[in-house]
Formats: C-alpha cells, structure tokens, sequence
C-alpha cells in the first residue's frame, strides 16, 4: 500500500471511509472528521467516496435519506470547506431534485422530481463550484438505474492549479465521457465511486486506461466495507498521465495523500502528444 505524504505539489487526499449501509448521521460525522484530519496534513483537495451518506447498496433506504443541495450533508461540508480552507469533493450524496428545484429555482436539474446519484465540489471557500449528477446508471444486480435520474451536465471548474471534472463509478466504462472532459480543458478528474469484489481487475484496468489516453492525474476515490451482500474493493488511487500509479490503498479504511505536480499534465502532453492526433 502506498499511502505516505509526499513530497511538495498541489496535495490531493482521497478518503477511503468505512461506509454503513443507511447509518447517514455515522457515515457523515466519519466524512467530516477525514476531512478535517486530511486538512491536518496539509490538503489542498479532499474527495469523498460515491453515495458516503446512505451506502450505495443501501438501495431501500435511498428516498428516506435523500436531501437538496441545500440540505445538512452538503450545507455542512461547505462550512468546513471553508472554515479549513480547504476544498472538498463531496462524493456523492443521493439529492432529492424537486428538494433543489424548490429551494434553488435557478439552478438546473435533469427532471423536476426524482432523486440523482450527486457529486458537489466546494472550493477552499465554501462556495460550490461544480455539480455532477452521475450520468451512466449502473443496471446490473443493482436497483440504480431503477430509482434514480440520470444527468445531463458535464461541467469543470478551477480548483487551485487544476482544471477539474468529475465522474461516478460506473462511468469508468464509458471512454466517450472522458474525451468530453478533455475537450472542456480538465487537467485533473477524480471519481467518487463504490465499486464492488469481484470486479478487482476491471477497476484497476479502466481507471488506469482513462488516466493513460487522456493523459491527465485521475483519482479514484472507493469506499470501504460490506453491506448488502456486497463487499468495496477500496483501492482507492492516484494515477499520474502516463497513467503509473502514484498512491494508492488496500481495501481497508484508509486515507491516500498524492502530491500532484501541476505542470506534469502539460509537460506528459508536450513529450507525447497523443491527443493531437486523434480523427473525428
């Protein structure tokens, strides 16, 4: 496992959280205190793991737990985003839309009602840069696709020296939505996630594809534990743009901390420019 401090950089923590099925009050306090040790330790950036709040196999209890992004969960990170002056990656939270649609008139939602898989990144001042709404919903032995609204926008936003964009999970499979980001500038993509055994090899070998052609840092970050007959793989990684991992974990609970160098993405681009040479 290679989980130590680095060396200098833009420092990026993944908190890989032990995840209780349906426990949101246990899992959120757990959220905030990684976020506040990963302040300790000099983080620039923290990101959660996909759905931290409910568990992602906690599929019954995923309208009882949902919330606006107005609500306590995300209200609450962005206070400490601010008050640790750090930004925070809010994993993914389960997000009532018609809760967000009658709180934030203006801000726009795929559907009127329903509930999205959702990612929120609040910058080291609280404000909230960047929404994401997981957009491929996975179908297989999972309720997912069932209960929740797929999304629509795909946004980047500049966090530090980084241009950075966010997927979920099971998005890892579809390459089409990381040339998307690459073509709106991101330098820097981390993907909450709670990717289950007994898919190791796969988890290894997507996330480190989307690093390597597109040549950009990509982080995964995975939960811990096991509920609902599933259990996390964790492996929660950094992968620099040749795509050679950086730091990663086991599958225990665990905290990753990579310093990233912002100019390697430029310079890996620069020695090997793949990307130009792409036909439509």
């Amino acid at each position: 496992m290679i989980d130590e401090d680095g060396d200098g950089g833009y420092r990026l923590v993944l908190a890989q959280l032990r995840i209780e099925g349906g426990d949101v009050a246990g899992n959120r306090r757990r959220a905030m205190e990684a976020v506040g040790r990963a302040a300790d330790r000099g983080a620039d950036l923290v990101a959660l793991p996909e759905l931290f709040t409910a568990g992602y196999f906690a599929f019954d209890r995923y309208e009882e737990t949902a919330e606006g992004l107005d609500g306590e969960t995300l209200t609450r990170i962005g206070e400490l985003a601010a008050d640790r002056g750090v930004a925070v990656l809010a994993g993914t939270v389960v997000e009532d839309l018609a809760a967000t649609a009658d709180a934030e008139p203006d801000v726009e939602t795929p559907a009127d009602e329903g509930l999205a898989n959702t990612a929120v990144l609040f910058d080291s001042d609280g404000e909230r840069r960047l929404v994401y709404r997981k957009h491929h919903l996975f179908g297989y032995e999972s309720a997912e696709s069932e209960l929740l609204v797929p999304g629509e926008r795909l946004e980047t936003a500049e966090i530090g020296p980084f241009t950075v964009g966010v997927t979920t999970c099971y998005d890892l499979r579809f390459p089409e939505l990381y040339r998307r980001l690459v073509e709106r500038g991101a330098t820097l993509v981390v993907v909450p996630s709670a990717w289950p055994y007994p898919r190791l090899d796969h988890w290894r070998t997507l996330s480190r594809a989307r690093a390597i052609e597109n040549q950009w840092y990509l982080a995964t970050a995975n939960g811990s534990g096991s509920f609902g007959g599933e259990r996390l793989v964790g492996e929660s990684t950094v992968y620099d743009p040749w795509g050679t991992p950086v730091a990663a974990s086991g599958d225990e609970p665990t905290t990753v901390v990579a310093d990233l160098d912002p100019g390697r993405v430029r310079e890996v681009r620069g020695e090997f420019p793949a990307l130009s040479d792409r036909r439509y």
